[in-house]
């Protein structure tokens, strides 16, 4: 998997985050840097947990797998990226609260990462050398909902549910893109 590739699910990744992030923004009457770390912390910190405990769940059996990893890659990748784009279609506002406590935070760390875990078993599958992939989503998704806070705070939700779509269209892109190169269909 070349750093574009990667680049592109860490960003497809960090969707979900993003939005939280934009919406965390939109909570607090005044954005401060300690609101941005906190919520960039947080995210980047279990986007990067996330795939490295996929990846050591997936590595335990991948000998026995190997030749169906493309097809679960296709299939994880689609069913993350699908679900996060019916989530954008989703009319219900978010409510938020105001806090970034552990325990307003744990659950949303959680919750935005839920599809990272699937995306390590996949790296496990393909091979990928776990430590820089990890670092690197972990990095794109603390920059990402950093700067997801202050949009929120400046833009407000506007933009949450197109993070969302692009997020889950560029995830269901890598799945078919990881798929027809295991067919012959891509060089």
């Amino acid at each position: 998997m070349g750093l574009l590739e990667l680049f592109v699910i860490a960003v497809g990744l960090s969707m979900d985050a993003f939005a939280v992030s934009i919406c965390k923004g939109l909570s607090v009457r005044r954005v401060s840097l300690t609101h941005a770390l906190t919520c960039g912390l947080w995210f980047g910190g279990f986007q990067a947990l996330m795939p490295a405990l996929g990846y050591f769940l997936g590595d335990r059996f991948s000998a026995l797998l190997t030749k169906f990893g493309p097809w679960i890659a296709f299939v994880l990748l689609g069913l993350i990226g699908a679900n996060m784009i019916r989530e954008s279609r989703e009319q219900d506002e978010e409510n938020l609260s105001d806090s970034f406590s552990f325990g307003a935070m744990l659950p949303l760390a959680v919750a935005t990462s839920i599809d990272a875990l699937a995306v390590g078993v996949t790296f496990a599958f393909l091979q990928v050398s776990i430590l820089p992939a990890v670092c690197f989503i972990g990095a794109t998704t603390f920059i990402l909902s950093c700067i997801g806070i202050r949009i929120g705070h400046v833009f407000g939700l506007k933009y949450k549910s197109r993070a969302e779509l692009f997020g889950g269209a560029v995830l269901i892109l890598m799945g078919t893109k990881i798929l027809l190169e295991h067919l012959g269909v891509l060089g």
